[in-house]
């Protein structure tokens, strides 16, 4: 059996089955967080990094819990990525077309499709975007003589302690300190790598927390300036005599006006209104938080122009900021399509089939839509320049039916005039018909032309050209079978042909070239 490896390039050596007991749980210190974001400031906020950094992310993991629940912003723009994922269809693709490898992809697809939490699995494994990293339990089961996952549970990011950087230990409820070793083949463990480091240090969510701060501290700021923009302030004079209990009871006097707009007061005392200054604005406030909110939206989208609206802007430079997201994507794609390649297809693949078995790939279909209409204007465009293209390769692209024998075909309409068709649809054949050209008894032009079309119609040069086209299925056999129909034709009298219709071409356009004025003359 060859050598097998971990995601952190440990060796590792499977059992003869998976395991199937279950060692993750929710236990009662889970359900009460200690809400680190309350009284968050930069002090805190440095000390909290500092113990993730240190291998206990316990409390860095329940402020990115809170953060994403209490803003909308940040919620929003990780909503969006991880939903530009987990909303994708997917495929499983063979190692190779040979009967065994299309036969375990087969089977992977089955059980895959056969999760009834795989979706919801893939939204717990798109949190480590965020987070930094995300791990699901396999619940092991056996149907049918075969080893199959029956269930994915997700595991809360601070339920792992971090003993190295490549050494992720589960905290159980009879090792809640150290921790213990994951099992080969028993989790889904996956670290989103948005830069180099620690996994710990990976998350979306920890280069947005400094965002987040400042954010927090402007909106407080804000809603008490919103408290008291436009209120008068309440100034109380008492005389230099008065006593503390007199003071006290003007103090409450003056907060009770207002709140109540009312309020008891002694004689000698003396409340006096002085209106506020209204030229203040909140345009500061602003400011800051769309500033923290385009951060934010840079650190996660990669951009801003999608989230954001901005005082001017372009189609192009939109087109630009949307490939930027495309590309983020399509590397989030790939990064979770290889650990879920590792940690579920290739245990599923090794305890059935064998270990030396080739995997498939699980893939996301990330790729966008194709404008079938201007691919189809581009192949018009290679076909009027020559080009030759499979009809094959023509149903393939576009995903249409080979017609059945007798079937009604549809054919292209070019050129036609008003209520004409050059050629119409028949069973298995093309038939086309001639535009007439019309002109005024009085256009003498116009009756040469007609006369020429006529003459043209009926002379026996022109027959095997109409033969050929009531004789032809396509244009294109028309066309290649074109050169044959000349080889029997009187030279001389297709020379006169061709002149006499130069000379009409030629009058037509010296005809056109006119002016009106002298038009009505030569009418005249």
């Amino acid at each position: 059996m060859q050598t097998l490896f971990d995601q952190w390039g440990f060796p590792i050596t499977p059992d003869a089955k998976p395991d199937d007991n279950i060692v993750s749980y929710t236990s009662l210190p889970d359900s009460f967080d200690a809400f680190p974001s309350k009284g968050l400031n930069p002090r805190k906020l440095a000390a909290i990094f500092q113990e993730a950094n240190q291998g206990n992310p316990l409390r860095q993991m329940e402020l990115f819990e809170e953060m994403e629940e209490k803003d909308p912003h940040l919620f929003s723009v990780l909503s969006k990525r991880r939903g530009s994922v987990t909303g994708l269809d997917y495929e499983i693709i063979p190692a190779s077309q040979d009967k065994a490898d299309l036969d375990i992809a087969e089977f992977i697809g089955e059980q895959i499709n056969g999760l009834t939490n795989f979706e919801e699995g893939l939204k717990d494994i798109a949190d480590a975007i965020g987070k930094g990293y995300s791990a699901l339990e396999l619940f092991w089961d056996v149907r049918d003589g075969r080893n199959v996952v029956r269930h994915l549970n997700r595991i809360e990011q601070q339920r792992f302690i971090w003993k190295s950087a490549t050494e992720p230990r589960l905290l159980t409820k009879d090792n809640h300190y150290e921790g213990i070793e994951l099992v080969p083949f028993k989790f889904l463990f996956h670290v989103h790598k948005t830069k180099s480091g620690h996994p710990a240090r990976q998350g979306l969510m920890r280069i947005c927390a400094w965002m987040y701060l400042f954010k927090n501290f402007d909106i407080k700021s804000w809603v008490k300036f919103a408290e008291v923009f436009g209120i008068p302030l309440r100034l109380g004079k008492y005389d230099s005599g008065a006593t503390p209990q007199d003071k006290q009871s003007l103090i409450q006097a003056v907060r009770a006006i207002g709140q109540d707009a009312a309020g008891v007061i002694s004689k000698g005392t003396e409340i006096e209104f002085i209106e506020a200054a209204k030229q203040g604005n909140s345009d500061f406030y602003k400011a800051l938080a769309d500033f923290t909110n385009a951060e934010m939206s840079k650190a996660v989208l990669g951009q801003t122009m999608t989230t954001e609206q901005g005082e001017n802007g372009a189609r192009s430079l939109g087109e630009v900021h949307q490939g930027a997201e495309d590309s983020i994507n399509i590397d989030d794609c790939e990064q979770i399509s290889k650990s879920i390649r590792r940690d579920l297809i290739r245990p599923l693949v090794g305890f059935n089939f064998g270990w030396d078995a080739k995997l498939p790939r699980f893939r996301f279909k990330y790729e966008k839509p194709e404008d079938k209409n201007s691919a189809a204007d581009l192949y018009g465009k290679h076909l009027d320049n020559g080009a030759q293209i499979s009809v094959k390769h023509y149903r393939e692209k576009f995903d249409l039916p080979v017609p059945d024998e007798g079937d009604e075909l549809m054919v292209p309409q070019r050129d036609a005039g008003p209520g004409e068709k050059p050629f119409e649809a028949k069973a298995g054949r093309i038939v086309f018909t001639n535009r007439n050209v019309k002109g005024d008894d009085d256009d003498h032009l116009g009756s040469l032309v007609e006369q020429a079309v006529s003459r043209a119609k009926h002379d026996p040069l022109v027959d095997p050209i109409l033969k050929l086209l009531d004789e032809s299925k396509s244009l294109l056999e028309f066309k290649e079978n074109l050169l044959d129909a000349f080889k029997d034709m009187d030279d001389l009298a297709l020379g006169d042909l061709i002149q006499q219709a130069m000379e009409i071409a030629y009058l037509t356009g010296s005809f056109e070239a006119l002016s009106p004025e002298k038009k009505a003359d030569e009418d005249n």
